[in-house]
């Protein structure tokens, strides 16, 4: 069956296909790079099993094909179990095709834009004759590459590579008929146990005027292939930050919308620090400010390399300007999780269409058969880490009769900014609210040599680590730097196993690196307890 589907996916690429069929999926232009992605996730001619080769009862299905779906039918298939694979859009859902991957491609080039800007101005960068030399970002290469390398891991999360695990593999929009069946392009399919996995979108606030603007979110972003000369991003939250900054390292004039603080969820002295790198390359902040209105002053012209115009409409507190024009308006403003038209009612399965699918510790809904994993799910991190990390929880539970509990995650994050901001567990305003005591060892990065020689030291650079108040207890952290994403992890990793901030500032770190830092804050708490001499 799987040999089947592999040759019936190749029947027909997408490099036949009028460009407009691309278009209906939000994946544009159809070049060389787009057609690789498309023909790995989104076939144009698969059609999964045939009725003889379908399980007559699955062990689990699977609804959704990103890192959620995608664990869940891989693993399952490959512990032994019956598994399907319900793919609605593309498969790699959000995190490969709309956002982490092709944000972090992104980002690469704005960081090296950025760093040859300041070997210009150190001035050891120069032309051969001597001169500086003048640098500009072609904005057409950075998307080029993008589509290139997003296509070149495209093929881990295909439907082939999920075939080849040992799942058998729907292309089309599932709905439940009844507790446990689900019914997709107009076949029934029986199962023991499903898991719910079909992620999020962007929230888009009923402003008026802003439906009917050709407005951009994170899923259609990427598709620019020409760049904006002024961008306007409403919203001061993680995917609003790091493109921000790196659209104005490329050369737009950004204006970053904020009703309230940016990065609202982490530490001040993290938002600060953010806050100052991007002023730094350019970007512009208007705090406390309502969008009354968006206007359309000019459509979106057929040419895909001119802009629409916009025009903003703003209310608020002094100092706030009456309107804004933009080439592009990037909302960026939250999460929906995708909930329609799944026949939840008709599976007993409870859910509130802004919150998500109630579920409970052990990762199930309201229907024992069904679970919830990522960004569909109420009350859990929406981050492709935690969605992948859940569904093998659901596995375990469904299929094994485990007890693993989602509350027993150590969820880190991670702001991809310029310095990066990474967190894990409480933070200072969290630990108040929930009534948890905890004494902080901070160090400050400007003293540590690897950032001082990178140029970093005045980025405002620390790592906070939060224990229980007279312990050694680990409950949160937060570190600004750059590479902080990879440093949090020793951090998550100590919380994880139980060990204390005591001992994990006795680790021997390679000098000089910015992971000191994280044995300089330990060393805090080492010198307050440490015994000394009469």
């Amino acid at each position: 069956a799987r040999t089947a589907q592999s040759k019936l996916s190749m029947a027909s690429s997408w490099s036949d296909a009028p460009p407009e069929e691309a278009r209906a999926l939000d994946v544009w232009p159809l070049d060389e790079s787009n057609v690789k992605l498309l023909d790995a996730v989104r076939p144009r001619a698969w059609e999964g099993p045939t009725e003889a080769e379908a399980a007559g009862e699955y062990d689990i299905i699977a609804i959704g094909s990103g890192a959620g779906g995608l664990v869940t039918a891989k693993q399952a298939a490959r512990r032994g179990a019956r598994s399907a694979l319900i793919s609605g859009h593309l498969a790699g859902g959000d995190c490969l095709n709309v956002g982490c991957v092709p944000s972090k491609a992104l980002l690469h080039c704005a960081r090296a834009a950025r760093e040859a800007r300041a070997a210009l101005a150190e001035g050891f960068l120069v032309a051969a004759d001597g001169t500086a030399p003048k640098l500009e970002v072609d904005f057409d290469a950075v998307m080029a590459r993008m589509r290139r390398l997003r296509a070149h891991i495209a093929p881990a999360d295909s439907h082939e590579g999920s075939a080849a695990a040992g799942a058998h593999v729907y292309q089309g929009w599932a709905r439940f008929s009844g507790p446990d069946t689900v019914v997709v392009n107009e076949r029934t399919l029986r199962f023991k146990k499903c898991v719910i996995a079909t992620g999020g979108r962007a929230a888009v606030p009923p402003t008026p005027g802003l439906a009917a603007a050709p407005y951009v979110t994170n899923a259609t972003l990427y598709n620019l292939t020409a760049l904006p000369p002024r961008m306007v991003v409403l919203g001061a939250g993680v995917i609003g930050m790091e493109m921000a900054q790196a659209f104005a390292a490329f050369g737009s004039q950004v204006t970053v919308l904020a009703r309230s603080a940016v990065l609202s969820k982490e530490e001040p002295a993290a938002r600060e620090a953010v806050v100052k790198a991007l002023e730094a390359d350019g970007v512009a902040f208007v705090s406390g400010v309502d969008v009354k209105e968006v206007q359309t002053l000019r459509q979106q012209p057929d040419d895909p390399r001119a802009f629409p115009l916009l025009k903003l409409v703003l209310g608020g507190g002094g100092g706030v300007p009456a309107e804004l024009e933009c080439e592009a308006l990037l909302v960026a403003t939250g999460r929906t999780p995708n909930v329609d038209g799944l026949g939840l009612d008709a599976a007993g399965v409870a859910h509130c269409g802004k919150e998500g699918i109630a579920i409970d510790d052990l990762g199930a809904t309201s229907n024992p058969r069904v679970y919830a994993v990522g960004d569909c799910a109420a009350g859990v991190p929406r981050f492709t880490h935690m969605s992948g990390e859940m569904a093998k929880l659901a596995v375990q539970n469904a299929l094994f009769g485990d007890g693993w509990k989602v509350s027993s995650l150590v969820v880190p994050r991670c702001c991809y900014t310029e310095p990066e901001v990474a967190s894990v567990g409480l933070t200072r305003r969290d630990a108040e609210a929930a009534g948890v005591a905890v004494d902080t060892y901070s160090s400050s990065l400007e003293h540590n040599d690897r950032v001082i020689l990178e140029g970093q030291a005045a980025g405002g650079g620390i790592v906070e680590i939060h224990c229980s108040k007279d312990t050694d207890t680990i409950v949160g952290a937060t570190v600004v730097a750059a590479g902080a994403g990879n440093i949090i992890n020793e951090v998550t990793l100590a919380m994880q196993a139980g060990v204390g901030l005591g001992a994990v500032a006795r680790v021997i770190h390679p000098y000089p690196t910015v992971g000191e830092g994280v044995m300089q804050a330990g060393l805090g708490y080492i010198r307050r307890h440490w015994a000394k001499l009469n």
